[in-house]
C-alpha cells in the first residue's frame, strides 16, 4: 500500500494540505523508529519498560527494548494484569536517562511512530521534562489514527488488529513494549 517514491504521497489519500492531518505523514517515510512505553500506574511519568524499533529504507534494522525503574515507583493491578510487570522486575531497573541515553543516538533526525501517540509522545516528553533532559521535538506520526483514516474497513483499529492484517502477530507478545513497537513499524512500512 505505501508508495514507492518519497515525492509521491500516501497512497488512499487525497486532501488538501489544509486538511491533511497532522498524525499522517504526506509522504512515504523511508526511515522511521516506531516507540512504545508500557506504565506501571497512571502517573505519565510511570513508563516501566520501553520498545524501540527502527527502519531504515523500509527495513527494520535495529531494535531496543529495556526495563525502567518508573516514577512513582509502584504497580498498580491493572497495569500488572496487562503487561506482567511487577516491583520486583524494575526495582533495580535503570532510571529513563540511563534507558534513554542508550538509544538516542540511534534516533537523531528521525521521526517517531506510535500506536496511539496521545500516550507514547506524552510519556516521552514528560519523562524529558522530569529529568530535565532537552527534548528533540521529535515529529511524531500515529499508526493507530492512520490506519482508521487509510484502512478503515477493519474490525476494530487495535494494534493486533492492524499488525495482523498486515502479517504480524503479536497475540502472544501483545504488551511487550517491544512487541508493540514492532507491530508498529510493521504497520507504518504498510499504510504510511
Amino acid at each position: 500500500m505505501f508508495s514507492e517514491s518519497n515525492k509521491e504521497r500516501i497512497k488512499g489519500a487525497d486532501w488538501p494540505d489544509a486538511e491533511w492531518p497532522s498524525y499522517i505523514p504526506k509522504y512515504h517515510l523511508h526511515d522511521f523508529a516506531a516507540i512504545d512505553f508500557e506504565a506501571a500506574n497512571g502517573a505519565v511519568t510511570s513508563a516501566c519498560s520501553m520498545g524501540v524499533v527502527i527502519v531504515r529504507d523500509d527495513e527494520i534494522v535495529d531494535s531496543f527494548y529495556s526495563l525502567i525503574k518508573p516514577v512513582p515507583n509502584r504497580y498498580d493491578f491493572y497495569t500488572t494484569k496487562v503487561h506482567g510487570i511487577k516491583y520486583k522486575d524494575t526495582k533495580d531497573a535503570e532510571t529513563f536517562p540511563q534507558v534513554w541515553y542508550q538509544v538516542a543516538h540511534k534516533l537523531v533526525g528521525l521521526p517517531l511512530v506510535a500506536h496511539g501517540i496521545s500516550f507514547d509522545q506524552r510519556v516521552l516528553k514528560a519523562l524529558h521534562q522530569l529529568y530535565h533532559i532537552p527534548y528533540p521535538n521529535f515529529k511524531f506520526y500515529c499508526t493507530h489514527l492512520g490506519s482508521q483514516k487509510l484502512v478503515p474497513d477493519l474490525e476494530n483499529h487495535k494494534v493486533q488488529t492492524v499488525a495482523l492484517h498486515f502479517g504480524y502477530d503479536i497475540k502472544k507478545n501483545h504488551h511487550n513494549a517491544l512487541a508493540d513497537a514492532e507491530a508498529c513499524a510493521v504497520i507504518a512500512m504498510n499504510i504510511f
